[in-house]
Parts: structure tokens; C-alpha cells; sequence
């Protein structure tokens, strides 16, 4: 058996009794990919361990920054309590009337606020709204950007809050200080600015499964 066959039957082992699929995943998984979009969604025991990490938090806000299909949205959003809030970014207008459909269908669209348009763009609107801090942040976007993705959570965030960034370890190149390309550079430059600045604490994990070598790193806010 192949290592990456290995993974895939460790991660379908885990899934099959932790994080089952229900129709509104299946069906969202189903549409984006009948509708072309990319196939980079998180695994399903992903998006338990971010539902997870959202009722820990006790998060009643949270922000993603890059919706997709609005699979994981429906993960995180499945945390919030009935009165919560999630506001989703998509670059992508296509992108953004699947997951519209995806969360309509999933029973959550009172809860999530889908907005298109350059994240980059969007955020600096949002924070004109002045909304109470998010609970937690989820990045999983243009990597290039992630910097200033961190920057702008930090803007909207408060004491206690979390911020989950996304793929950091990009096959293992985030290591390789002569790989010049935008997704490594970004990423290095995201976890040494978590590494040094005085308002977070955070790590990094490397994992292995049906996505193959990648990892997150989480980052909580302590004033």
C-alpha cells in the first residue's frame, strides 16, 4: 500500500466515525465540483476540527476569508448559536452563488453573510461597519495575501479571539528560504508575523491525509 493510500484510508476511517457526511455536505461537495470549482475544500474531519474549535471558542462572530463552495462555511456556521453571525469573503462571484445555494440549502442562510469581491477590498468595508469583534477567523484564501489577511483580523478581532490560517505548509516549500514563489512567500511571511507580534501567540501543525502534506496554524489573540 502506497503512504498517500494510507492516508486516505486512516482519514476515511476517522471521518466514517467522527465526521459522517449528512446530505447538505454531500450535496455542496456535489455542486462544486458539478459547477467547476476547484477541489480544495477542506476534508470533512477539517471541518469538524473547525466547528470544533468554534464552540470552544463559544464564538457567536467569525469571519472566513475565502468561501469556495461554502463548505467549511457550513461547518463553522453549524456552531453559531440562532441570534450568531458569520460573514464569508469570495473573490469569485461564480464561487459565491454556489455557496449561496450550498448554505441556502443547508438551513443557514439567516446566519451567513456571503460578500464578493477582492477580500482586500471588502475588508476595509467591513470594518467601516464597526461590528463587534469576531470570534474567530478562518483564512483559507489567495495565499500571497496572507499577511495582510493576518493584519486584518488582528483590526477585527478582540482579546481571546482566534485565527485559524489555512495550508502553511505548501508540500513542505513554507521550510525552503530559496523558494521565491507568492503562496510560500506569503505564508512565511504569516507565521513570522504570528511568530513576532506582541498581540498573538500561535504554532503551526503539520498533517498528513487525504489532502496529502499540508498543516494550519492557529494564533489566539491575547490583547
Amino acid at each position: 500500500m502506497s503512504e498517500s493510500q494510507l492516508w486516505d484510508d486512516v482519514d476515511a476511517y476517522f471521518t466514517s466515525h467522527l465526521a459522517p457526511d449528512d446530505d447538505p455536505l454531500t450535496a455542496a461537495l456535489r455542486d462544486s465540483e458539478a459547477a467547476g470549482l476547484p477541489q480544495v475544500n477542506v476534508t470533512a474531519n477539517q471541518g469538524k476540527l473547525l466547528q470544533l474549535l468554534a464552540q470552544v471558542q463559544g464564538a457567536r462572530t467569525i469571519l472566513e476569508i475565502g468561501t469556495l463552495g461554502g463548505y467549511s462555511t457550513i461547518w463553522l456556521a453549524r456552531a453559531l448559536p440562532a441570534d450568531g453571525r458569520l460573514v464569508t469573503l469570495e473573490y469569485s462571484a461564480r464561487h459565491a452563488e454556489v455557496a449561496t445555494r450550498n448554505i441556502a440549502r443547508a438551513g443557514l442562510d439567516a446566519l451567513v453573510d456571503v460578500r464578493v469581491g477582492p477580500a482586500l477590498e471588502s475588508l476595509p468595508k467591513l470594518a467601516d461597519e464597526n461590528p463587534p469583534p469576531f470570534d474567530l477567523v478562518f483564512i483559507d484564501a489567495d495565499k500571497g495575501n496572507n499577511p495582510h489577511y493576518v493584519e486584518w483580523a488582528l483590526k477585527l478581532t478582540g482579546t481571546g479571539s482566534l485565527i485559524v490560517l489555512d495550508n502553511v505548509v505548501r508540500g513542505g516549500r513554507v521550510a525552503d528560504a530559496e523558494d521565491g514563489a507568492d503562496d510560500v512567500r506569503g505564508t512565511r511571511a504569516a507565521i513570522e508575523l504570528i511568530g513576532s507580534h506582541p498581540r498573538l501567540s500561535g504554532t503551526a501543525v503539520q498533517t498528513v491525509g487525504s489532502k496529502g502534506y499540508d498543516g494550519f496554524a492557529l494564533a489566539r489573540v491575547l490583547a
